[in-house]
């Protein structure tokens, strides 16, 4: 039976987070070429019409400065995704997409939010909390880097800028939070050795069998006379006429 291992690197660690920022530079792209404004397409709290922007907002972008802080951390904390998280990464997305905007819908002030920073707060909250929660070194490392590269993000929760969507940004930061904890059992289980195991038997163990009962070291092992089977040694003679 094929085994496979919890965190194996494939092109889709690279490939779907480098998707994702090519599309939304792309739809960036169009805006400004063909003098657009999609900004109305946003999320507008509490409006029926403002309801498609929870699905179309992560891909609108009110200037160059805007995308550009955006697509690094999106980039980074997506391919973290992919790599340690390869079997949720896909409900992450568009859960914490729709989740995420859904919660800015309900408690966002009355303008239009756009911008790819609330599922990037899933992210980093997901990435933070999944780690800790865990007990699993790797995802642990993880979680400390997240708090290294990104911890100033968590100030941005509050609003202590204008014209920032902070409740989009609390929002992500509590989706990602409950994604955490709600998928637990998605955690991958630390490697065990053999010496670990119940049923591990040190007298077996052909790394101990080059120690006398002092823990002087044997460069071989003696074996027992008795595990030693008898060989049996028959002779053929050709006798020639």
């Amino acid at each position: 039976m094929k085994t496979t291992k919890p965190f194996q690197f494939t092109k889709g660690v690279i490939l779907y987070p480098l998707g994702l920022v090519l599309c939304i530079w792309f739809v960036f792209w169009v805006e400004f070429h063909f003098d657009l404004n999609l900004k109305s397409y946003g999320i507008f709290p509490r409006k029926l019409d403002g309801l498609p922007g929870i699905l179309v907002s992560p891909f609108l972008h009110g200037s160059l400065s805007h995308l550009y802080n955006n697509t690094l951390p999106l980039l980074v904390l997506s391919m973290a995704l992919s790599y340690f998280y390869k079997n949720l990464a896909f409900r992450i997305f568009y859960l914490g997409v729709i989740y995420s905007g859904i919660l800015t819908w309900c408690i966002g002030s009355p303008a239009y939010h756009i911008g790819a920073s609330g599922y990037i707060y899933v992210l980093m909250s997901f990435l933070l909390f999944k780690g800790l929660f865990s007990n699993h070194y790797r995802l642990i490392a993880l979680s400390l880097l997240v708090v290294f590269l990104y911890g100033g993000m968590i100030w941005y929760i509050f609003p202590i800028k204008e014209n920032m969507s902070w409740e989009g940004h609390l929002s992500g930061f509590f989706v990602g939070l409950w994604f955490a904890v709600r998928f637990q059992s998605a955690v991958p289980k630390p490697e065990q050795y053999h010496w670990e195991k119940s049923d591990y038997n040190e007298q077996n163990d052909p790394f101990l069998k080059h120690f006398d009962a002092e823990g002087n070291f044997i460069e071989k092992p003696v074996e027992s006379s008795d595990s030693i089977p008898e060989t049996a040694v028959k002779y053929f003679y050709n006798s020639e006429e």
